[in-house]
Protein backbone atom coordinates (compact mmCIF):
# COMPACT_ATOMS: atom_id res chain seq x y z
CA UNK A 1 0.00 0.00 0.00
CA UNK A 2 1.24 3.36 -1.23
CA UNK A 3 0.46 6.47 0.51
CA UNK A 4 0.27 10.42 -1.24
CA UNK A 5 -0.67 13.36 0.34
CA UNK A 6 -3.16 15.78 -0.65
CA UNK A 7 -3.82 19.05 0.80
CA UNK A 8 -2.27 17.90 4.17
CA UNK A 9 -4.33 14.75 4.30
CA UNK A 10 -2.79 11.18 3.87
CA UNK A 11 -4.38 8.75 1.06
CA UNK A 12 -3.59 5.34 1.14
CA UNK A 13 -3.41 3.91 -2.74
CA UNK A 14 -3.84 0.21 -3.55
CA UNK A 15 -2.58 -1.44 -6.43
CA UNK A 16 -4.37 -4.44 -7.74
CA UNK A 17 -3.93 -6.42 -10.79
CA UNK A 18 -1.93 -3.27 -12.33
CA UNK A 19 -4.96 -1.00 -11.31
CA UNK A 20 -4.51 1.64 -8.22
CA UNK A 21 -7.43 2.33 -5.98
CA UNK A 22 -7.89 5.17 -3.51
CA UNK A 23 -9.54 5.23 -0.39
CA UNK A 24 -12.91 6.87 -0.12
CA UNK A 25 -12.71 7.03 4.12
CA UNK A 26 -9.47 8.97 3.62
CA UNK A 27 -10.59 10.92 1.10
CA UNK A 28 -13.82 12.11 3.14
CA UNK A 29 -11.83 12.22 6.20
CA UNK A 30 -10.79 15.81 4.47
CA UNK A 31 -13.78 16.94 5.60
CA UNK A 32 -14.77 15.51 8.63
CA UNK A 33 -13.22 12.83 11.31
CA UNK A 34 -17.06 10.92 10.87
CA UNK A 35 -16.45 9.50 7.82
CA UNK A 36 -19.43 7.34 7.06
CA UNK A 37 -22.01 10.88 6.79
CA UNK A 38 -19.95 11.83 4.06
CA UNK A 39 -19.55 8.51 2.42
CA UNK A 40 -22.96 8.16 2.40
CA UNK A 41 -24.44 11.12 1.19
CA UNK A 42 -21.50 10.80 -1.61
CA UNK A 43 -23.07 7.08 -2.26
CA UNK A 44 -26.94 8.40 -2.79
CA UNK A 45 -25.78 11.46 -5.23
CA UNK A 46 -27.03 11.08 -8.48
CA UNK A 47 -24.06 11.91 -10.28
CA UNK A 48 -21.97 9.28 -8.38
CA UNK A 49 -25.35 6.44 -9.23
CA UNK A 50 -25.24 7.55 -12.76
CA UNK A 51 -21.26 7.35 -13.01
CA UNK A 52 -21.41 3.80 -10.81
CA UNK A 53 -24.20 2.45 -13.65
CA UNK A 54 -21.73 3.57 -16.57
CA UNK A 55 -19.05 1.64 -14.88
CA UNK A 56 -21.24 -1.65 -14.50
CA UNK A 57 -21.97 -1.58 -17.61
CA UNK A 58 -18.51 -1.45 -19.17
CA UNK A 59 -16.68 -3.97 -16.69
CA UNK A 60 -19.51 -6.20 -15.44
CA UNK A 61 -21.34 -8.62 -17.72
CA UNK A 62 -23.80 -9.89 -15.22
CA UNK A 63 -24.73 -6.10 -14.70
CA UNK A 64 -28.71 -5.95 -14.45
CA UNK A 65 -29.90 -2.52 -15.79
CA UNK A 66 -33.20 -2.96 -15.11
CA UNK A 67 -32.77 -3.56 -11.63
CA UNK A 68 -30.42 -0.89 -11.63
CA UNK A 69 -32.94 1.63 -13.15
CA UNK A 70 -34.88 2.05 -9.73
CA UNK A 71 -31.59 3.30 -7.81
CA UNK A 72 -30.92 5.56 -10.64
CA UNK A 73 -34.13 6.82 -10.46
CA UNK A 74 -34.43 7.18 -6.85
CA UNK A 75 -31.06 8.88 -6.18
CA UNK A 76 -31.24 12.45 -5.07
CA UNK A 77 -29.33 15.56 -6.42
CA UNK A 78 -27.54 16.60 -3.02
CA UNK A 79 -24.01 17.56 -3.90
CA UNK A 80 -21.00 16.66 -2.06
CA UNK A 81 -18.07 18.81 -1.98
CA UNK A 82 -14.84 18.78 -0.46
CA UNK A 83 -13.92 21.75 0.85
CA UNK A 84 -14.15 22.58 4.28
Amino acid sequence: MTKITVKNTDLSIVKVNDADFISLTDIARYKTDDTSGVIGNWMRNRNTIEYLGIWETLYNPEFKPLEFEGFRKDAGLNAFTLSP
